[in-house]
Formats: structure tokens, C-alpha cells, sequence
């Protein structure tokens, strides 16, 4: 949710920024600004609605403003309707501090008010001129630094922020404060950066600073200092980004979901591989022993979206392997409902950035519990990383597109180890079908490229579905959880209403909603329900569905009952869903581009839910 990106250093700030925003544009906004300032001169503001193009046109590709020290800002309107007014950056009234923020400010009626009766007016609809504002109200009031100023604000504040500020008297500098809301800071050769997420500057550094909770830093050029919320200074390692910055490029695709796509045998064999030595599986890295995994009474698999389906597909996964028992939760619904969580559990959250608002809490919640957590996440020194006990990093590299592809794969498959580790420490897996298991894991990525060999079939079914209204997915057991990610790979970016069944439940409902030409899509990689599925599909075809069938090889008589069969390579059922997912995301991904969509950037959507 929103972008932010900030500079100073010896070169002319605005080309940076906006370079550096485009790379956010995966966040979702729906509008964007910038304020740099030249020397001691007042910061020059320019905001525009609409897409980041419009305000390249309104700079002159950032030609057209001069200085070396700024910030920048794609806005996802949540206080205040989408408007160049609404947008960021946001000043002072005497243009003493201008900022911009991610995040909710939760108390900003009352803040406003008490700014009102200070003599304060107000041009925006929007919280974060109350932020601004306040600051610059305390900057006044107590005749202080920057860092005063911003301690007394964030005591004040309630909600989630991260804040990048610019004042006056501190022309070359950049101050930013955080709670509850992604922020990173870079350095290389005298310049200094600030972003909302690693992409923004990789091209510029790869030695960044993760700024923790309620924490404070200035930038100067090639210079990052931290405060604490009481002032005090305090001390940040550096850590060196491992990402190529051509990662987060599109690399001549058309699209990066399709890019991303195509990076998934990567992905997997990069995660695999970081918990494999000498050919046996080695979670050392992850810092669960022997010792901790036999106490594990009861397993939380705590995530949202396409986390959340992984976390359903590992759930048969966990159970049938090591027979440990599992819950999966919506991180969203964990959080409220005053969960009852064994003090012998683990609490594993699944999040590709690390920054997830509800995942993140959940976290918080089972900590708070003294229950032991896991975090399976993509981003190195996330905010969920770096509060969990323990972490599996995923190794799928920056994803750009909005819609989850190569990171679900990777989340996957590190579940996978999972399930095998704990099988083999609680002494439920032996030696040699621990080793067949990983031999077949190591199978997937080139099982993958075969599909995507075949991806001209798909696309050319998918271009005769883009005027569908209803689709609908079906599946038992695994194939209902890749059910469950097909569904929503194909809502999300093709916009076409869709939803997953669990086939059984078809009679209890559902069934009512097929008609003439409805399509129905039917997962059949689980041999023991291969039948009762089939059964289901000729229950939908009896009454008017068009019906496509995603099985195995060898299944050859599912083409006797649906119209359209793909076939994916045969593997163990346990790891079907890493293939079975390929050609739905290949479906999903043509059929948006038939219809002409923004595939990247879907409408109402963002890359990372940071904020409720």
C-alpha cells in the first residue's frame, strides 16, 4: 500500500525518485507527488492524479525540478478521495515541514481539532496533513530539533506510519519515523535513500538499514544516524541486499507476472537448495532442533490470500507426512477472535514481504501467548523476520507483479521441508522414503519448465474464455487448496467472478449456480479422489457446464468427461500443487491479457496489505 521514496545526495533528487517510485507501482495508488528542495530554498511541490506517468509529464521527467534532497510519493487513497489535493507530499502552512506517510493515523479527528484551535487550517481530506502538521506544531512549540519534534508527535499518534519529513532549517536532510508500517534506508558513495520497499533503490545501493518500531533516523549525504523515541542515538548494522537489481526488471517480458511465472523453477531450487546439504535436508539454518520439533503439540499456519492457500495445501501436507496436527487461519480473522493456542504449539506465519498488517499481528498475538512462532517470508530483515523466533527465508527473489506467483511456489516448497523435517525428528518418516521424498522435490522445477513449454495451448483456450462471468474450480483434498489459489489468481487480475468448491459440497448449494456454458475447472492430481471428483464433473456437466479438467499424465480418460484437459507431469500427490498451479496461473494471466487488463497492477489492489 503507497510508495515512498526519498534522496539526498550530490545528484538532482526528482529523476531518482520518480525512478524509484515506478519501481513501487506494484503497491497500488491512485495518485503521486514530490517535493525536493534546492539548497535552502522552500520545497518545491508538485502532486498529480492518476498514474505515475502523469506526473513525469508534469516535471519533465524530473528535469524540470532542481535540488538534491527529496521525497516522493504514490498515494492509495484511504482518508480522502483520490485527488492531486489529496495527495502527497503534504505541508506545513507556512511550508516549514512538508512529508510524506504511509499507514492510518487512527486519532487524526482529534489531532485536527486540537490543531484547529491552534490556529492551523486544513486544504486536504487526508490524515497525513494532520501528521504533518502536528509535527510541525511541536517543532514550533518547543523550539527543538527534528527529532524532538517527531518524538513528541509519534507519542501522540495513534496508528501505523512510516513518515518521511523535510524541514526548513535542514535543507540537505531527510528525518523519517516508523510504527507498524515497512521502511528501509540505503547508503552508497555520499547519497542516502529512503523507500518503502528494497526495489526502489536496489539500482542505487544494496547496503541498507532496517529502521525498527518506534524508531527514528535522519538522513544526511552518505549518512544515516537512528534515534530512539526518547531521543537517545542508537546503533544499526548494515546489511547488504542479495538481490541482482536486473530482478526486479522486466527483462524483455511483457509482463512481470509472466516473468515471474517463468522464474518459479528458480525460486523453488533456490529454496530447496538453502536447506539441502550433502544431498540430505539440513533445517539447521532455521533453528528448530530435534528437541524443539517432538515438543510441537499442535501446529497454527497463520496467513492471508494466496499465503493462506499455501498454508491449506501444507496443512494435508504436515498431517499425512510427520502426523502432527494442523490449523490454518486467516491472520485477518486469528487476530479478533481471542484464539486458544496450545503453550506447546507453533505458530508458523507465511508472508511474501514480511510486512503483511494482520500477519504481522497474529505474530505479536502467539508471541504475547509465549507460544514458539516460525516465519516462512521472502524479504531479508522484514518486519515479521525480525520479531518471529525463528525464520525460513524463502529464496524467490523481489516480486514485482501483484499477483502472487513465484513466492507462493517458493512458500510451498519450503513447507515441504517442513513437513519432511518434522516427519524425520518425531521419528515418523524413515531414512530411505525421507530420501525418495526430497529426490521427488528436487523433481519440480524441471517438471515446471515442461508445462511452461506447452504455455501456446493454454493461451489459446484462455483467449476464448475472456468473456466469461463465472467460472468456478473444484477439488478434494489438495486439489481443493490449488482450487483455492486458482480461483483467486483468475479474480484478481482478469476481474471475472470466480470461486473454489470443495467438490464434495457441490450438492449443499452450489450446484445451483451452474447453467448452460458455465465453466467449470476440476483439479484431478490425487489418485485415492480421482473418482468422486470425475463424479462431481459429470454432476456439472448434466446440467450445462463446459468442463476443464487439470490431471496428471496417465489420466488419459478424463478426456471422456471434460472438454478441455491439461495435463501436468506425474509426481508424488503430496507435492501436486506446485505443479497443478502453473497452467491456472498461465489461465488467469491470458485471460487478463485477452481482456485487455493491466496484469501488473490489477484495480483495488496492492502488493503488500500493510494497513487494515
Amino acid at each position: 500500500m503507497c510508495g515512498i521514496v526519498g534522496y539526498t545526495g550530490k545528484n538532482q533528487a526528482a529523476p531518482i525518485l520518480l525512478d524509484g517510485l515506478s519501481k513501487l507501482e506494484y503497491r497500488g495508488y491512485d495518485s503521486a507527488g514530490l517535493a525536493v528542495r534546492n539548497g535552502s530554498a522552500e520545497a518545491e511541490v508538485v502532486k498529480a492524479k492518476g498514474r505515475l506517468s502523469a506526473l513525469s509529464q508534469k516535471t519533465n521527467d524530473g528535469l524540470s525540478l532542481k535540488g538534491t534532497c527529496g521525497i516522493g510519493h504514490t498515494r492509495w487513497a484511504t482518508h480522502g478521495a483520490p485527488s492531486e489535493i489529496n495527495a502527497h507530499p503534504h505541508n506545513s502552512d507556512d511550508g516549514n515541514v512538508v512529508g510524506v506517510h504511509n499507514g492510518i493515523i487512527e486519532n487524526y479527528q482529534e489531532l485536527k481539532e486540537k490543531l484547529l484551535k491552534h490556529g492551523y487550517a486544513f486544504y486536504s481530506s487526508t490524515d497525513t496533513e494532520v501528521c504533518i502538521k502536528l509535527v510541525d506544531y511541536y517543532y514550533k512549540k518547543y523550539e527543538g530539533t527534528p527529532i524532538d519534534a517527531l518524538n513528541h508527535a509519534m507519542v501522540r499518534i495513534r496508528g501505523s506510519y512510516a513518515l518521511a519529513v523535510m524541514f526548513k532549517d535542514y535543507p540537505e536532510e531527510i528525518y523519517v519515523a516508523r510504527k507498524d508500517s515497512p521502511m528501509i534506508l540505503g547508503v552508497q558513495d555520499g547519497e542516502s535513500y529512503v523507500a518503502s520497499d528494497v526495489p526502489a533503490i536496489l539500482k542505487y545501493t544494496r547496503n541498507v538499514y532496517y529502521i525498527g518500531n518506534l524508531e527514528i533516523a535522519k538522513l544526511e549525504k552518505g549518512k544515516v544516524t537512528f534515534y530512539n523515541l526518547d531521543g537517545d542515538e542508537i546503533q544499526k548494522e548494515l546489511t547488504e541486499i542479495k538481490w541482482d537489481a536486473e530482478a526486479a526488471e522486466k527483462a524483455g517480458y511483457e509482463h512481470f507476472m509472466i516473468k515471474e511465472i517463468h522464474e518459479q523453477p528458480k525460486a523453488i531450487l533456490d529454496t530447496i537448495n538453502s536447506v539441502v546439504k550433502n544431498g540430505k535436508l539440513d533445517l539447521s539454518a532455521v533453528g528448530l532442533s530435534d528437541e524443539d520439533i517432538k515438543s510441537i503439540s499442535q501446529i497454527y499456519i497463520v496467513a492471508c490470500g494466496s499465503a493462506y492457500h499455501v498454508g491449506v495445501a501444507a496443512q494435508y501436507v504436515i498431517e499425512d507426512i510427520a502426523r502432527i496436527p494442523v490449523r490454518v487461519e486467516l491472520a485477518s480473522e486469528f487476530r479478533y477472535r481471542r484464539p486458544i493456542l496450545d503453550k506447546n504449539g507453533l505458530v508458523i506465519i507465511i508472508s511474501q514481504s514480511g510486512e503483511t498488517a494482520d500477519s504481522l499481528a497474529a505474530l505479536r498475538e502467539a508471541k504475547s501467548m509465549g507460544v514458539k512462532t516460525l516465519a516462512i517470508v521472502n524479504v531479508v530483515g522484514s518486519s515479521i523476520a525480525r520479531e518471529a523466533d525463528n525464520v525460513f527465508y524463502t529464496l524467490a527473489g523481489p516480486e514485482i507483479a501483484v499477483a502472487t506467483t513465484k513466492a507462493y511456489s517458493a512458500q510451498l516448497v519450503a513447507c515441504y521441508c517442513l513437513a519432511l523435517q518434522f516427519a524425520r525428528s518425531c521419528g515418523r518418516l524413515e531414512e530411505a522414503e525421507e530420501q525418495r521424498l526430497l529426490d521427488e522435490m528436487l523433481t519440480i522445477p524441471q517438471k515446471i519448465e515442461k508445462i511452461l513449454e506447452d504455455k501456446e495451448r493454454i493461451q489459446w483456450f484462455a483467449s476464448k474464455q475472456a468473456s466469461a462471468s463465472d467460472i468456478f474450480f473444484i477439488g478434494r483434498g489438495i486439489d481443493y487448496a490449488i482450487s483455492l489459489e486458482g480461483s483467486l489468481k483468475l479474480k484478481e487480475i482478469s476481474y471475472i467472478h470466480s470461486e473454489a468448491y470443495a467438490a464434495g459440497e457441490l450438492k449443499h448449494g452450489t450446484i445451483s449456480l451452474i447453467e448452460d456454458g458455465t465453466l467449470v475447472i476440476g483439479i484431478l492430481t490425487q489418485s485415492e479422489l480421482y473418482e468422486k471428483t470425475v463424479s462431481n464433473l459429470v454432476e456439472c456437466k448434466s446440467r450445462g457446464a463446459y468442463l476443464v479438467g487439470v490431471t496428471t499424465y496417465g489420466n488419459y480418460n478424463t478426456e471422456d468427461t471434460t472438454d478441455f484437459t491439461v495435463y501436468v507431469p506425474q509426481i508424488d500427490t503430496h507435492f501436486a500443487a506446485s505443479l497443478a498451479v502453473i497452467p491456472l496461473q498461465l489461465l488467469s494471466y491470458y485471460v487478463s491479457v485477452s481482456r485487455g487488463l493491466d496484469v501488473d497492477k490489477p484495480r483495488n489492489l496492492a502488493k503488500s496489505v500493510t494497513v487494515e
